[in-house]
């Protein structure tokens, strides 16, 4: 995740990014630079993997990698179209009241926090995950098997790779349903310092996120859950290098007309001082922020907050700049989120428990819920 700190405004206008297009300077890309942009209206800078990390990551500063998106729609949505203007391809009205909580609550039941603690410290144990290291792929190699392991209970459950131009791939687990729909809930496998080749644990940011959605999805593969709507697990690479995973995944589902009902992502789940989960508001459908609302009070007993976190600060704004819905919620405010991100202190020590554990329990909620939409 990127805190959020974005640069001002680079251009007058956003319609400079079509002549900012990576297409019209092939030199650049064979040369290995990236185009970046940190706000709606940067036309986009040409930087090195190196310069993205130690002059933007390690400041603070968000941004998204658009090198590869060819797209217009997509481009457009980065460069300022409000979400109200984007006809969506996917109208979808979200209930106002929740009428599976005996169901969902027997789920919650049957977390064992054992199981993300164990996780995340072998997780936080790989030097890095910084998404072009080879600890880096080593880490997704030891999550892909341990997804498999626990799809094991259920022959229809499948775990696959999504490989991208980089070594580090992400992965998607599916628990089909009895219609093709989908409900996504999503986190970020890699984790990056001040550097490259630098210590990064990345306890929280999204180590934690990750062994969130790795307990949910064990607790309803494991209890059998059948689906109406299929359920998916993604497990981003690339996101500290400019959202690069999802924004691929989320691609490849808007050209082959997927429809998906409803993303949630879950980028730091491990460090709240408040004692609250916070709905981000900006860069997610309203709608379905409503509904999170709703699932949290629900499945927590807690009232959310609200906040925002800026441009390009996490994988929703993939989800959501390719049109699909997609909801924010996050560990606590930004000025409470965790002040160790993107440093070797993001450790292991520093992970309050009773904030994942309403993660887990609001990540079940909502997939259960949802699955019925």
């Amino acid at each position: 995740m990127h805190f959020k700190l974005c640069l001002g405004a680079l251009a007058a206008s956003s319609s400079l990014l079509v002549s900012a297009l990576p297409s019209a300077d092939s030199s650049k890309v064979n040369a290995g630079l990236r185009l970046i942009k940190t706000s709606e209206a940067d036309p986009g800078v040409w930087v090195t993997e190196d310069e993205k990390i130690e002059k933007y990551t390690a400041k603070n500063i968000n941004f998204i990698d658009i090198t590869d998106i060819t797209d217009t729609y997509v481009l457009n949505s980065l460069s300022g179209v409000s979400e109200s203007t984007i006809v969506e391809r996917q109208a979808v009205t979200y209930p106002t009241t929740l009428t599976h909580v005996t169901e969902g609550n027997t789920f919650i039941s049957r977390i064992n926090m054992t199981v993300p603690q164990t996780a995340l410290r072998t997780f936080t144990e790989f030097t890095t995950r910084y998404y072009r290291s080879a600890t880096g792929t080593q880490a997704s190699t030891w999550l892909f098997n341990q997804l498999s392991s626990i799809a094991a209970v259920n022959s229809a459950i499948t775990v696959t790779r999504f490989t991208h131009s980089f070594n580090m791939p992400s992965i998607i687990v599916k628990i089909p349903g009895t219609t093709t729909d989908l409900v996504i809930v999503g986190a970020h496998i890699d984790s990056v310092g001040s550097t490259t080749t630098g210590r990064s644990p990345g306890a929280d940011d999204d180590g934690s996120g990750t062994v969130t959605i790795l307990e949910a999805f064990r607790v309803l593969a494991t209890s059998g859950f059948k689906p109406k709507n299929t359920l998916e697990f993604h497990f981003y690479a690339g996101e500290e290098g400019g959202l690069l995973g999802s924004a691929a995944i989320f691609s490849n589902y808007r050209t082959t007309g997927k429809r998906v009902l409803a993303m949630l992502n879950q980028d730091m789940t491990g460090y709240s001082p408040g004692g609250r989960p916070v709905v981000f508001t900006d860069y997610t459908n309203a709608a379905l922020n409503t509904y999170m609302r709703l699932i949290v009070r629900e499945y927590t007993g807690i009232t959310s907050g609200t906040s925002s976190c800026g441009y390009g600060c996490s994988d929703h704004a993939s989800a959501t700049s390719n049109g699909f819905p997609s909801s924010f919620v996050h560990e606590d405010t930004m000025s409470g989120s965790s002040p160790y991100i993107h440093t070797a202190n993001d450790a292991y020590s520093t992970i309050m428990w009773d904030a994942v554990q309403r993660h887990i329990k609001l990540t079940i909620g909502f997939l259960v819920e949802a699955s019925y939409l």
